[in-house]
């Protein structure tokens, strides 16, 4: 069984709604809007009748998913929320699935149809949503409010499924076998070999983490690192790891908007940290990235990116990971964060280079290793509903990065000083 099954027998105690004729009426609808499926087969079980839906295009073996209602209530969430009442029905188990990746990857496939979902009464939930999301503004006092309802949730559930390092991005993978601590560590020497990081540099980072980049380049890079994090659970830990390392005379540790920085750098690193400023603040942290370089400096920036021509219909609505997952979050797309960078700055992109597929090995390790430290979640304090919360939100992102409606990119960009050699990313590293 992998990550992403379900026991999917009805337990004793959950016998099936009986419908009514608007539930029914809803489900009618609900399978008229699946009609289009294709590359998929999609079961739907459902008050003993099960339907069949989707087409397989010739040679290409179809993604199969099925889904078991466990309640009538599922339709009416989705009929007021869309996609997002969907991810709230199976936070409150009114329906289950065997394999949630595939179902995600079902539904980006057929994005057209994902879209309808959003439409007729589901758009009243959807304007609620978007009046909440309006006073997640990353403000300063905003962002620390933002950045503490995810990060702030417990070091020790993070330590059950991360790294070794606690990255908690994606990390590089030449094949989808090997351990995630070999991939998580040269992600992080890919990108000190593209800043070309020596003893003698003084490098920036924007968003600390646990401290992961921090550490590996002070260490294995003789550099000295100035790191900041307005997560008070993330300073704590990694101050706490800098200082079990003896590694405290290389690595400063505050505790501090990123906004608030000051002074000029050789090198400059934020690693997924992008996504969490709020896309009215672009020009704001490109600005401030900008200032914070020498004349000849360097700086690489990680960042989960959307496709290009979604950017702006993302920007208005709130999907499930701005409602649960990260509050005030964006995904910017590489023109977004280019046309950003040339308003306000005279930073140069000088590389570019997508990891995302990576990212979704990642995430499937990341969801099987919760999965098997389950029993320590729940000791942790964690309900059902919010493991289950959870689950979805590791298969949505998952299956996101497999069909590539999402992309994680290393933007290496330079100020007009810098002379360094081009960089070529090795094509056939060595493991």
């Amino acid at each position: 069984m992998n990550s992403n099954s379900e026991v999917i027998e009805r337990p004793v105690d959950t016998a099936p709604e009986a419908h009514s004729r608007f539930t029914r009426f809803l489900r009618r609808r609900f399978l008229a809007s699946l009609a289009g499926l294709r590359d998929c087969e999609l079961k739907l079980h459902d008050d003993g009748e099960t339907f069949v839906l989707g087409t397989a295009a010739a040679g290409i073996e179809p993604l199969r998913a099925e889904i078991h209602v466990v309640s009538a209530e599922f339709y009416r969430r989705l009929a007021m929320n869309g996609s997002v009442g969907v991810a709230e029905a199976y936070m409150d188990e009114l329906w289950r699935c065997d394999d949630l990746t595939a179902l995600v990857r079902i539904f980006v496939r057929n994005r057209g149809l994902l879209d309808a979902m959003e439409t007729g009464s589901a758009r009243i939930g959807g304007w609620l949503m978007q009046a909440l999301h309006v006073f997640r503004r990353n403000t300063r006092a905003g962002s620390r409010k933002n950045i503490a309802e995810h990060y702030d949730l417990g070091n020790d559930l993070f330590r059950l499924f991360l790294d070794r390092n606690l990255m908690y991005s994606s990390a590089i993978f030449v094949h989808e076998h090997e351990s995630l601590e070999v991939a998580a560590t040269r992600k992080l020497d890919r990108i000190c070999q593209k800043l070309d990081l020596k003893p003698g540099d003084h490098v920036v980072e924007i968003g600390t983490g646990w401290g992961g980049f921090a550490l590996h380049a002070a260490k294995h890079y003789g550099c000295r690192i100035t790191t900041t994090t307005i997560s008070r659970e993330q300073h704590a830990l990694a101050s706490q790891r800098v200082a079990e390392a003896g590694l405290s005379d290389r690595v400063t540790l505050l505790l501090s908007d990123y906004r608030d920085l000051d002074g000029q750098y050789d090198k400059l690193v934020s690693i997924e940290m992008i996504e969490a400023i709020g896309h009215q603040y672009l020009d704001t942290y490109f600005a401030k990235c900008s200032s914070l370089l020498k004349a000849d400096g360097l700086a690489l920036i990680q960042a989960i990116t959307i496709e290009d021509h979604r950017y702006a219909q993302a920007l208005t609505s709130v999907d499930f990971i701005k409602r649960y997952i990260f509050p005030g979050s964006f995904i910017p797309s590489v023109s977004a964060m280019l046309e950003a960078s040339g308003r306000v700055s005279d930073l140069k992109l000088t590389q570019l280079e997508d990891i995302g597929p990576s990212y979704a090995v990642t995430l499937r390790i990341w969801h099987e290793r919760f999965m098997e430290k389950l029993g320590a979640v729940r000791e942790l304090g964690y309900p059902d509903r919010f493991i289950r919360m959870w689950r979805w939100y590791l298969a949505y992102c998952e299956g996101g990065f497999i069909e590539r409606a999402i992309g994680d990119v290393q933007m290496l960009l330079a100020k007009p000083g810098a002379r360094r050699a081009q960089y070529l990313p090795d094509l056939n590293p060595t493991l």
